[in-house]
């Protein structure tokens, strides 16, 4: 079902477009934008949170300390504090793993989120390909990994093809002598946080005291403890609209989370962005980001509904989506995309993507009467009607 591997030579300043994001979609516009192009929860972050970033400015002259935040994240996933790295953003941590995870041959499973790829290249590794199709839903075949492959990234449910791998087939890339880096920035954003493999990675050292209970569980593909060192990581960006604070973090063993933390620059994550993490992880939250993911579902419904009816105008979604954006094609996406542009709505081109190309688009999951507006729009286009 994939391709075979193919070979990105490390070359300076050629990547192709890896650095760009959806962020650029609406930054350059100049006017105004209905903001389809990033994948950050709409009306976030909650007053709530607000409240406890703004009430961790009184400490702003204290160095951070980031003990508690790191005890609450632990015990949210039910590990031990060694098993648990706060970063400045998930994207901090593919810098990590790539400066400081010795690779012989490091592959990154495309289509998915640019930055692992980039930061890879950046630290100087050859970086190889397996490329997913559309034909086959761009779900992922083991076999196709090569066997000899020591570092392995996956995004789970994956950035923009919005396909949910089963933890089943991820855990079966876990083998002694590699890395398996699972990103998992927007699984907070699947009800139940199905198809994690945090579950799976134990604990690995004396509980910690902590207030917050852990997240009910994940199922498990296996109680066997997964071979190797797996990774995976999280970000807090995407539900709670923290982009501007940057907080994500690490989930591993001891001695992986160990070596990545050597490095970090001291105190490497801000005092509010801690308090972010720890607020994000107590029990009254984890019910609203649940909430949040369920009614996520029922707006993608409605906007995957509305997108079918343009079928017959040589629109499709492809995949299935599980994440709170879909990805389209079209064989005019580029003019699709502009035309979308003048009409108020940003939308992220898809041809920056390996995999990918020209006729692909991604587009944020909002509620139904901001879908209804862009299928409006997308008609007026289709129909020629500028």
């Amino acid at each position: 079902m994939c391709t075979p591997t193919e070979s990105v030579p490390s070359q300076d300043g050629a990547d192709d477009g890896l650095r760009h994001h959806g962020d650029a979609e609406v930054r350059d516009a100049g006017r105004e934008l209905t903001d389809l192009a990033v994948n950050v929860r709409a009306g976030t972050p909650p007053p709530w949170l607000r409240s406890r970033i703004a009430a961790s400015l009184d400490a702003l002259a204290a160095y951070p300390d980031g003990r508690t935040a790191r005890r609450a994240v632990a015990a949210r996933h039910g590990l031990s504090e060694e098993q648990v790295l706060l970063t400045a953003g998930a994207a901090e941590a593919f810098v990590l793993l790539a400066r400081a995870t010795p690779a012989h041959r490091p592959v990154v499973v495309h289509p998915q989120f640019t930055e692992p790829e980039a930061a890879l290249l950046d630290a100087g590794h050859k970086v190889d390909r397996v490329l997913l199709r559309a034909e086959e839903g761009f779900r992922l075949d083991a076999s196709a990994v090569p066997a000899d492959a020591d570092l392995v990234v996956v995004g789970n449910p994956t950035n923009p093809t919005s396909v949910l791998h089963p933890a089943g087939t991820l855990a079966s890339l876990a083998r002694e002598g590699r890395t398996l880096v699972v990103d998992e920035a927007f699984i907070d954003a699947v009800p139940g946080e199905q198809q994690s493999l945090a579950p799976l990675l134990g604990r690995e050292a004396a509980p910690s005291s902590t207030p917050y209970p852990p997240a009910p569980p994940s199922p498990r593909p296996s109680q066997a403890p997964l071979p190797g060192r797996v990774v995976v990581l999280r970000s807090l960006t995407k539900t709670w609209g923290l982009a501007g604070l940057r907080i994500g973090y690490v989930l591993s063993d001891p001695a992986t989370v160990a070596r990545l933390a050597r490095h970090q620059p001291l105190w490497p994550v801000s005092a509010p962005a801690l308090a972010a993490a720890e607020a994000c992880c107590e029990p009254h939250a984890l019910a609203e980001a649940e909430e949040a993911a369920r009614r996520l579902v029922h707006d993608r419904s409605h906007l995957l509904a509305r997108l079918g009816e343009f079928a017959p105008a040589g629109l499709s979604v492809e995949g299935d989506p599980r994440a709170p954006f879909v990805l389209v094609r079209h064989p005019r996406a580029a003019a699709l995309r502009e035309g979308l542009r003048s009409l108020g709505f940003a939308v992220r081109r898809g041809d920056t993507f390996p995999g990918l190309g020209a006729p692909w688009l991604r587009i944020a999951v909002r509620d139904e009467e901001c879908s209804d507006r862009l299928t409006a729009a997308l008609g007026r286009l289709l129909a020629g009607d500028r």
